[in-house]
């Protein structure tokens, strides 16, 4: 048996996966609150013991933060895990431990093209590939081609400085760094950052925010609601903060695919992008993506699709833990 999590800002999801010839196939699975547990070791333990027991042969755990000489500090939990530690409370001694979008990026290699939505088709080719993925936070990594596969390398590149592009993003950054004094890319595209736009935008205009809208921000998730209302087109100020959203996600993007060269093709994943589909296809995101000057025409010759595999992480980290038997 194979324990496999994912574990984010917000809900860690963890399974069990059984070998059955070639392929792994989940046993059990849940989806549990972050913020609900001490630690990623007593969510474990309560999984574990929400179901029979079953010997576990290897483990690997997907985390959102850096991982350097196996530990890491997770970015938005206050949690510190390691290899030993995980070692120690996982009942098996073959265990790994990597950075979430490291882990999304062996899932999402294994994807099938029913997976996957094409935003710019390209001229697919061997190459480098990169992945990015806005949730709680902002997650990349590059797939490196050797010439015969892709290695995946994690990246801290979501909290690079945010680089605004026009004189609306500008004054979006100083509204920014009055709040946070450093702005990352994280900070505009994740979940709070969809949130952090439309407050900006409300701020700038000046005008007032509909009663209706004010309290269904304060009952919920206001990033979602905001989503939300802005796929509806029930409110000009929504869509115009998820439209910013989107145009600064193809641009940072577009940044990634140019560090890495990722001739190869871009995924977007995490757990907003699918949400936003609509948005994302109307071609606001790619001609961000494009818009790189000389090399325009280079950005358009690559592919970029998004990812609709919810557990893209859960597969890379399954996929991670059966390679440790071998």
């Amino acid at each position: 048996m194979i324990l496999a999590g994912d574990v984010g800002g917000t809900k860690t999801a963890l399974a069990l996966f059984e070998e059955r010839g070639r392929e792994l196939v989940v046993v059990r699975e849940d989806a549990l609150p972050s913020h609900g547990f001490a630690t990623l070791e007593d969510a474990i333990a309560h999984f574990l013991s929400a179901g029979p027991p079953a010997p576990v042969d290897a483990a690997c755990f997907g985390v959102a933060g850096p991982v350097v000489d196996g530990r890491c500090t997770a970015t938005n939990l206050p949690w510190v895990v390691d290899d030993a530690s995980l070692a120690a409370s996982v009942p098996t001694k073959r265990v790994k431990l990597l950075n979430d979008l490291e882990a999304t990026g062996y899932g999402t290699l294994g994807l099938s093209p029913s997976s996957l939505v094409p935003l710019q088709r390209g001229a697919p080719r061997p190459g480098n590939m990169v992945l990015i993925a806005a949730g709680t936070g902002l997650g990349e990594a590059l797939l490196i081609w050797d010439g015969a596969r892709h290695h995946v390398v994690a990246s801290e590149g979501g909290h690079a400085d945010f680089a605004p592009r026009t004189e609306l993003e500008i004054e979006l950054l100083r509204f920014l760094r009055r709040e946070f004094e450093r702005v990352s890319y994280e900070r505009v595209i994740s979940g709070p950052g969809l949130h952090h736009i439309y407050r900006f935008l409300r701020t700038s205009d000046g005008a007032a925010e509909p009663a209706w809208l004010r309290e269904r921000i304060g009952a919920g998730d206001p990033s979602a609601v905001v989503a939300e209302v802005a796929l509806d087109r029930r409110d000009p100020l929504a869509v115009r903060a998820l439209e910013l959203f989107v145009s600064i996600y193809g641009a940072e993007a577009g940044n990634l695919a140019l560090k890495a060269l990722a001739v190869g093709g871009v995924f977007i994943g995490g757990g907003i992008a699918p949400k936003i589909r609509a948005m994302l296809v109307e071609g606001t995101f790619v001609t961000a993506f494009r818009d790189k000057g000389r090399l325009a025409p280079l950005m358009a010759s690559i592919p970029v699709h998004l990812v609709l595999e919810p557990r893209a992480a859960l597969l890379g980290a399954a996929a991670v833990a059966r390679a440790l038997l071998s």
